[in-house]
């Protein structure tokens, strides 16, 4: 995808030392486009915790070539099974990073420490490019989504929340996907983005990264989601999410059952936009066995913006002694979605279907 005009991946090795990790350090956005440099394994582990890189897949990425940076400096079994340990500690929903570092895990075992360095990028980086052609793949299947809504010209109107745009995976984005490809195509397509409290990844990583790339779209409020279902403003949902069950249950930000809820009450269709490695074969309620994480208090009770004379200012918004809670991701059962967007096309949300698109892997 680009940045006025440039195309950008969120994730790469270094152009000039061809080892160290670049990436876009999300916790400046919008005020600013740092490019990191990450150059040890623990480096990313922080970036991955601190979510300098968030979004399920690029987590998955990011911890990928965490990986590849621990060979670098030290290729012995210990080394690697420390880094496995590490990386996968950091972020307790997402599957794609357990997923990744099984991956990683799995290709270099086999191989002598002196093989493990070269083997390592190497994996990191095809875990990278299959990343890009799987979510142009999402795109293309959920496209008809959007342009079947279209008959006549008319806008489509989108709603989507947190981000699962370009910038939560290595590029073109899950939810994201079909939006930036009905647009190239030409399709009137505008999209509602829910600001996504407490991290406002919406209204700073979304509505950024779709200015950027020129799609039309709107900020608002979380709350304001089924008010906009309500008056037939929105033609239907596309979410991300961080892990699914077998059975279709889906974990995304903090705040998606309820817009789910809202779209089932006004008939919009709800859908999830997911690659394969997001699937969670395992586990088949979602309710009862995936691991929410509770994030730091202080992303609820302060704020991060621009000030008026034009400085990045973090201000608490809460009373000073009341506490808070926060966690990070909530469950939407699979009854209330009305199909998921994968690689390999659309399912419906239940075990069956899914089993039946993933015969291989599943």
């Amino acid at each position: 995808m680009k940045i006025d005009g440039t195309p950008f991946r969120s994730i790469w090795v270094d152009d000039t030392d061809r080892w160290s990790v670049r990436i876009i350090d999300q916790t400046k956005l919008p005020w600013s486009i740092d490019l990191a440099r990450l150059t040890t394994m623990e480096g990313v582990a922080h970036a991955i915790k601190a979510m300098l890189v968030r979004g399920a897949p690029l987590i998955g990425a990011s911890a990928a070539y965490g990986v590849a940076l621990a060979m670098r400096a030290d290729a012995s079994d210990a080394s690697l099974a420390n880094a496995i340990a590490v990386l996968g500690a950091t972020r307790p929903t997402a599957i794609n990073l357990r997923w990744a570092l099984a991956r990683m895990q799995q290709a270099l075992q086999p191989l002598s420490p002196a093989a493990r360095t070269a083997a390592a990028y190497g994996e990191a980086a095809a875990i990278c490019d299959e990343d890009v052609a799987t979510n142009q793949a999402i795109g293309k299947h959920g496209l008809p989504l959007i342009a079947a809504r279209a008959a006549g010209g008319r806008r489509v109107n989108v709603l989507t929340h947190c981000n699962a745009g370009w910038i939560a995976t290595v590029d073109w984005g899950t939810a994201l996907a079909p939006i930036y490809m009905a647009h190239d195509a030409g399709i009137d397509v505008h999209v509602w983005v829910e600001e996504t409290r407490p991290r406002n990844q919406g209204a700073s990583l979304t509505a950024w990264e779709l200015g950027k790339h020129g799609v039309n779209h709107t900020v608002i409020a979380d709350n304001a989601g089924g008010h906009m279902m309500q008056r037939g403003d929105v033609d239907l949902v596309i979410v991300g999410t961080d892990r699914v069950t077998r059975a279709g249950d889906v974990a995304n930000k903090i705040g998606t059952y309820l817009k789910a809820l809202a779209a089932r009450d006004n008939g919009v269709p709800f859908w999830v936009a997911l690659p394969s490695s997001t699937i969670d074969w395992t586990i088949s309620d979602g309710l009862a066995d995936i691991p929410i994480e509770e994030r730091a208090a202080s992303e609820v009770t302060t704020m991060t913006g621009r000030a008026l004379d034009g400085s990045i200012a973090t201000i608490r918004v809460v009373p000073k002694d009341s506490p808070a809670a926060n966690p990070a991701f909530d469950v939407t059962p699979a009854r209330l979605v009305s199909g998921l967007i994968t690689e390999r096309g659309l399912c419906d949300a239940n075990e069956f279907a899914l089993r039946e698109m993933f015969r291989d892997i599943a």
